[in-house]
């Protein structure tokens, strides 16, 4: 691995914690398209890049949300009842939803992965709140939920946080728990999604060295190792800096990454 490659996963790294523990998210929207252009430049297949960022992504998840999680519940902020409720949802729906990711394109995969960003771009720059106006369901209502956040977090390999977090706040749930309880449901999204991925792109032909199915192990160990120790310091400024101001930036960086990796795909 060269010196160059080297310091762009580093920096990945740490934007993909900060912004992890800033907003409750996992990352992937930063990652994906980062990794399927370094993967294009690299060589890799082309009908498999996408995959394999997305694979890698849901693999660097798991660190990355460990640690947000742990952060977060170190200020008492995860409603842990919601998480139990959610979780059996949420690892059946992202689980499910690698095998249909495996079969689609490269192309498509990438033209969802873009409409799905802008989508939460416009969520961001707008500051679209749902009026808060019912509670949370029950088991299995929160179960059913958890099974649509999965799968789609499987598509685009996030932590879910951009699905959960208005889904909580609609639900009466103050906004600072909204985050901390997102963060903590992005483990078993990452959980769920790194098997799949794993599973589905296992004896797959033509994978480069060092992948264990889709996903490219040096650029995990690289990206969530440095995360792991900023996501910390995200998770803390969440609770002084002005969200609203931020989460514009962050989603002009958002589309402007899609659109970069749609060039690259296309």
């Amino acid at each position: 691995m060269d010196i160059q490659l080297l310091l762009i996963l580093l920096a990945l790294g740490a934007a993909v914690g900060f912004f992890a523990g800033l907003f409750g998210v996992g990352g992937g929207g930063i990652m994906v398209p980062v990794l399927t252009t370094l993967f294009v430049s690299l060589g890799f297949p082309a009908d498999q890049v996408v995959h394999l960022a997305l694979g890698t992504s849901m693999a660097a998840i798991v660190v990355t949300s460990f640690s947000s999680m742990r952060a977060h519940h170190a200020k008492g902020a995860v409603r842990w009842p919601v998480v139990r409720h959610i979780t059996p949802g949420i690892l059946l729906g992202t689980f499910a939803a690698t095998f249909l990711a495996s079969y689609l394109s490269s192309r498509h995969l990438a033209i969802f992965f873009a409409c799905f960003m802008a989508y939460v771009a416009v969520q961001m720059v707008l500051n679209v709140k749902p009026r808060p106006q019912r509670e949370l369901p029950g088991t299995l209502g929160l179960a059913s939920v958890g099974a649509v956040i999965g799968a789609i977090s499987a598509l685009v390999a996030i932590g879910g946080g951009s699905l959960s977090v208005p889904y909580l706040t609609w639900c009466n749930v103050n906004i600072r728990n909204a985050i901390a309880t997102s963060a903590a449901i992005g483990l078993p999204i990452a959980l769920a999604g790194t098997l799949g991925f794993l599973l589905n792109g296992w004896g797959q032909d033509g994978l480069p060295a060092y992948t264990l199915g889709y996903i490219y192990w040096p650029a995990v160990l690289l990206i969530s190792g440095v995360s792991y120790f900023i996501t910390p310091l995200g998770a803390h400024l969440a609770h002084s800096l002005p969200i609203p101001v931020l989460k514009k930036a962050f989603a002009l960086l958002l589309v402007l990454l899609s659109l970069k990796m749609l060039h690259s795909v296309f």
